[in-house]
């Protein structure tokens, strides 16, 4: 009955804590975290713990190759330096300064590097949580670093572990190699994995065998990559990027508005219940303190913070620099970003669940585990609320540019797709039979879209006021015909398996023209 009691409450929390938080002015990780915290004193779940596994296993994979799927692979390519030296240097400069500093105020090296390690990433799925708000270029070179960085961090990870339990020799060469077979290993079996199940996925028709191997492709890579000591992360990561470039032709619309709907209510559950697990973990770190440390404990995490965010905005600026006075290319002048980008660049470093998952990992034999987990812990929450608050006000500041690109290339798209297929629309109806009625209708309503597209941008509001009242009319008309339909099944005139049917294409329908609003608001 726990596992049954700790469901209910997951849920319960994760449905409060989203209502809420936009009510309160708070991001919903923030309030979702206090929650846990609060349901860590209910009796029955004071013993609740998170076992790391279910953090790098279960949540990891799932979230980051569903936000592989969805960023976008060429502004990777275009901001791939940066990207790389913020999941690589960027995490080992982290790690190593927090370390240092943590050892300058008593904490053995053992235990300072194992911290560092933690803490060295950013958090995937807190940025993607928290990150709304951000300009696109920002927001695709924090997601694609937090991506990587994992791997970065895991590998300083072990080598802190094996040099606290004196199983490895933490050697130059030994990091080297360490490295290079969890980025070279992780890479590989992303891609293979990748071309693998999309050759099965080609042979399923069924939407749902569809999505099955759909969920099955980040566990898989995951397992593989952690079975040849590779980096789990990056081969999740790659399949994601793979697949995103491959399947858009090969699968069919059922399956994939199915995956859609999938995969975006288990990732608002899986990223919910991650930080509730988070804040009712947190009670218990603090358990496994003296009250002697407590305030020790306090200052040590303050310094990591101060420390974190210092070698961030310090590392930013200094590689800029650097690529600034060795790439001289007038290409290079465009990707420049500004002090304020830094700053918000800065801020949205989040921490999360993988960095206290990788503190939980620490062997209950190291005597300094419960100062591991708290410092950990307790980083984490300070920096979901004091980041993440300050975040929206650090964005206003800032005074970014809007990048308008995507709403170009989103009508610039828009426009070819639907005159290409107004040229072949006669050639298609002669090889369908079509009647002349029926192409009469349709080559009506695609000249009348492809008109209110290629509208001049004078008159760009009144063309989307035209486009907003059809569609509100459409839905209204969608609205009427589903009342009739629930009144014939009420009558009996109709059976619940006809009501069914009919319900299913309306609300493919509804769920078309609501797509469509939202995509041309964004």
């Amino acid at each position: 009955m726990l596992a049954l009691a700790l469901v209910v409450a997951l849920l319960i929390a994760i449905g409060v804590g989203s209502v809420v938080a936009p009510r309160l002015g708070l991001p919903a990780p923030v309030l979702l975290v206090g929650l846990g915290s609060l349901l860590s004193l209910v009796p029955g779940l004071t013993g609740v713990r998170l076992p790391p596994e279910a953090v790098l296993l279960i949540f990891l994979p799932v979230l980051l190759y569903w936000e592989s799927l969805t960023t976008s692979l060429r502004e990777i390519r275009r901001l791939l330096r940066g990207i790389i030296l913020n999941g690589t240097l960027l995490v080992g400069v982290t790690a190593a300064a927090i370390a240092v500093v943590l050892h300058a105020l008593g904490v053995s090296w053992g235990a300072a590097w194992i911290i560092g390690a933690a803490l060295g990433p950013t958090d995937a799925t807190v940025v993607a949580a928290l990150g709304h708000g951000l300009p696109r270029r920002t927001s695709v070179v924090l997601q694609a670093e937090s991506l990587i960085n994992d791997g970065t961090a895991l590998v300083i990870y072990a080598l802190a572990i094996g040099t606290a339990t004196g199983q490895i020799d933490p050697t130059p060469a030994n990091a080297a190699g360490r490295l290079a077979l969890s980025f070279v290993g992780g890479i590989a079996v992303g891609l293979v994995t990748g071309w693998l199940l999309f050759r099965v996925r080609r042979a399923l028709h069924e939407p749902a065998l569809v999505n099955l191997n759909s969920l099955l492709t980040p566990l898989l890579a995951y397992l593989l990559a952690e079975e040849i000591h590779a980096s789990g992360v990056l081969a999740v990561v790659v399949a994601g990027l793979y697949m995103s470039q491959v399947t858009p032709g090969a699968i069919a619309a059922p399956a994939r508005q199915q995956g859609a709907a999938f995969w975006t209510f288990s990732t608002f559950i899986l990223n919910g219940a991650l930080f509730v697990l988070v804040g009712i973990q947190l009670p218990h770190s603090a358990g496994e303190l003296t009250t002697d440390t407590a305030g020790h404990a306090l200052v040590l995490v303050a310094a990591a913070y101060l420390t974190m965010l210092v070698a961030r905005y310090g590392f930013l600026n200094l590689s800029i620099a650097v690529i600034r006075l060795v790439d001289r290319r007038p290409y290079q002048r465009t990707l420049r970003t500004t002090h304020r980008a830094r700053v918000v660049s800065t801020v949205a470093g989040f921490r999360g669940a993988v960095s206290l998952a990788v503190a939980l990992a620490v062997p209950g034999s190291l005597s300094d585990r419960g100062l591991i987990v708290f410092v950990t812990g307790t980083f984490v929450v300070v920096s979901l609320v004091l980041q993440g608050v300050a975040l929206p006000r650090v964005i206003r500041w800032a005074r970014l540019p809007d990048d308008s690109s995507v709403v170009e290339e989103l009508r610039t798209a828009r426009v070819a797709a639907t005159r290409e297929a107004l040229e072949a629309l006669p050639e298609l109806g002669q090889a369908a039979g079509a009647a002349d009625e029926v192409m009469e209708r349709l080559t009506e309503e695609y000249e009348e879209k492809l008109a209110a597209l290629q509208e001049s941008e004078g008159d760009e509001a009144q063309a989307a006021t035209r486009m907003e009242q059809r569609r509100g009319l459409t839905l209204e008309l969608i609205a009427r015909k589903r009342a009739t339909i629930v009144r014939l099944r009420d009558e009996h005139t109709i059976d619940d398996t006809v009501l069914r049917e009919i319900q299913s294409q309306l609300d493919a329908e509804e769920v078309r023209l609501l797509g469509s609003s939202s995509s041309e608001g964004s």
